[in-house]
């Protein structure tokens, strides 16, 4: 089942395993640094603990001498005799001005240390990441593809990826925080005073549970959530991918609704999160604030009544100086786990992702011949999407290498689908389609591809110049313009390159339109080639099959959006094209086709009607009426031109 306005909900059923226990595997290469940046995080918490005492010991010995040695004593780094006299006062002062130099400075470098090593593994992290789900991505089959939107998508690779790596960027250290401090003041905390530090240590279970709860509580919200930033997502790239035909029909108010709603169920969601939030870390503040009015009570009573075991000045201001210290990462503790729900939730997409299995793939033992002559045979075919009707029903058809075969038929005949299974983009459900006598599922897929080019309706142009977008038809002509757009120095491959380049855009009848453009082949064509019209746009993209030197042509409605002289120069230079190719032309204009070995008739996915141009004319069927109609459409435009040009 597809996710609906391309979200991905049902994704999460192919996470293997827990997802952030997967996500943190993507860090043990880096194991390491990322221990090195560990203990360095440690130690940043644990130098931050001593200039509280520091700050106590300096109260108790040197303001008030007081007999107390302190823990800095107990440690060594303090004298444990009592202190007399001006001189041994402003010794022990200057001693620990040393031991709070000593620790900022550890502090400041470990700090360095941790940082750079956790933010960098958390960086390198996202990089394979993102790499590894965008390589699976493209892996999968077209059926995925027809079944999920550019959006979802989008906010997978950009969105989810990037919410994994703050998380792994900030609230890895948290957690080092957390344990650290706690684990630190409390040790400290428990020297001085074992019951003020059961009281001031007595919310940290409770938090741990609360917490808990709180991920319970919260979970479903960040699930709902993520999936309508990607239904919101979707929205918006189809809008703004659709802006010229909200513009030709007026749309705006219409959009704006359906982008409102959009943002309406985003905007619920929200708030629905945020009330939960706020509730809970408001009852965190609520717990630390009355620990602190018990140590306070508890603490300052004994100071008064001069119990046995009570603080020193000192000391009584190192518990308060720590309470603010202790419950600042126990509060970030709720924020963690809010953040934590966050991460786990784009960690199941994404890892969901990375679970889904393309339906097409390699055999076990697959083929890879040296050469591939192009014969081209579909033996009973049949092929529909998803568990719909088929689209294509009992195809049979044998095709010679070297011939060329068109395709007539209305809209929606099944032309289309039928060739897609000679790429295997598809699978057939019944029958078998075999290239060289060899079912093409035993074929490797690249080995496959390599042989068939197609060039589409509405052909693709990446961001890019004109001779890049030729040079994509072939990896070692593509390798070497990149190489020359980088500014790597200039080689004869390169140039060998470019000469292979314009060959295919003459061939193809592009070159002479290319050189006329202001940077001739180093112009940029803009996003999907905007810069182009669409007769350039296909000129180009039968250049870069032209390139490919494919063993099989796929032409699919190739001439469908150039004028009547740019698909007279095409069709002459067509014999040439396609010459020792296996060629099948799918036309919408019969004149593209009529000179082909052989014209094929589907209807409803079904062959009606076989033969030669002549052949089916005669035969006074389907293909004959329909050529009658387009050539009564042709007299009529010449009528047209004839009465203006009188």
């Amino acid at each position: 089942m597809s996710d609906e306005h391309g979200g991905f909900e049902h994704v999460r059923e192919n996470v293997d395993g827990h997802p952030m226990v997967n996500l943190l595997a993507y860090a043990v290469p880096y194991w390491p640094r990322l221990s090195a940046g560990v203990l360095a995080s440690f130690a940043t918490r644990l130098a931050r603990l001593v200039p509280p005492i520091v700050v106590a010991a300096a109260i108790d010995r040197v303001v008030l001498q007081s007999g107390e040695p302190g823990l800095l004593a107990d440690a060594g780094l303090l004298p444990a005799a009592p202190i007399a006299g001006q001189a041994a006062r402003l010794a022990l002062l200057e001693r620990l001005v040393t031991v709070a130099v000593v620790a900022y400075l550890l502090r400041s470098l470990t700090r360095f240390g941790s940082r750079y090593l956790l933010q960098s593994t958390a960086q390198k992290v996202q990089r394979d990441l993102r790499n590894d789900t965008y390589d699976h991505l493209q892996r999968l089959s077209m059926d995925f593809f027809a079944d999920h939107q550019t959006g979802g998508m989008m906010s997978i690779l950009n969105g989810d990826v990037n919410r994994l790596e703050q998380f792994l960027n900030t609230e890895f250290r948290q957690l080092i925080r957390v344990v650290a401090t706690v684990g630190g003041i409390g040790v400290v905390l428990w020297h001085y005073s074992p019951k003020l530090a059961l009281i001031a240590l007595a919310p940290v279970p409770i938090v741990g549970v609360a917490s808990g709860r709180f991920l319970t509580w919260i979970e479903p919200r960040y699930t709902s959530l993520r999936e309508t930033v990607a239904r919101l997502n979707t929205r918006l790239e189809n809008n703004l991918g659709g802006a010229a035909v909200i513009k030709t029909f007026d749309r705006y108010e219409f959009e704006r609704g359906r982008v409102a709603e959009q943002s309406q169920a985003y905007h619920d969601e929200k708030v629905a999160a945020l009330r939960i939030r706020r509730a809970f870390f408001a009852g965190l503040r609520l717990l630390t604030g009355v620990v602190f009015v018990l140590v306070l009570y508890v603490g300052g009573r004994d100071i008064v009544l001069g119990a046995a075991g009570a603080l020193t000045t000192g000391s009584f201001a190192l518990f308060f100086l720590y309470l603010r210290r202790l419950y600042s990462p126990m509060r970030r503790v709720g924020k963690s786990a809010n953040k934590y729900q966050l991460a786990k939730a784009s960690a199941e997409r994404v890892f969901g992702l990375l679970g889904r299995e393309p339906t097409v793939t390699d055999p076990d033992d697959p083929v890879r011949p040296g050469t591939v002559e192009g014969a081209v045979e579909f033996d009973g075919v049949t092929f529909g999407y998803d568990d719909r009707e088929p689209v294509v029903r009992d195809v049979s058809l044998d095709v010679p290498a070297g011939a060329t075969v068109g395709l007539a038929g209305a809209t929606g005949a099944g032309k289309s689908t039928l060739l897609k299974l000679v790429s295997r983009f598809h699978d057939v459900d019944e029958g078998a389609v075999r290239v060289d006598g060899v079912d093409v599922r035993e074929y490797a897929l690249d080995a496959l591809r390599d042989e068939v080019a197609v060039v589409e309706q509405n052909p693709y142009l990446f961001s890019g110049t004109v001779a890049e977008n030729v040079a994509y038809g072939d990896r070692a002509a593509l390798a070497a313009e990149r190489a020359a757009g980088d500014g790597a120095p200039g080689a004869t491959d390169e140039s060998d390159a470019r000469e292979r380049v314009v060959e295919a855009a003459t061939a193809a009848e592009a070159h002479e339109f290319v050189t006329d453009l202001p940077d001739g082949y180093d112009t940029l064509v803009g996003e999907r080639g905007v810069k182009l019209s669409g007769g350039q746009r296909q000129r180009l993209a039968i250049a870069r099959a032209l390139l490919n030197d494919p063993a099989i042509i796929v032409f699919d409605e190739a001439t469908s959006d150039v004028d009547t002289e740019t698909e007279e120069l095409i069709q002459e230079s067509l014999d040439r094209l396609i010459e020792d190719r296996t060629a099948f032309v799918i036309a919408h204009r019969l004149s593209t086709i009529r000179d082909a070995d052989r014209v094929v008739v589907l209807d409803d996915g079904e062959i009606v009607e076989s033969g030669s141009h002549e052949e089916l004319v005669a035969e006074d069927g389907d293909y004959a009426a329909l050529w009658e109609a387009q050539a009564d459409e042709g007299d009529g435009a010449r009528a047209v031109a004839d009465a203006v040009d009188d």
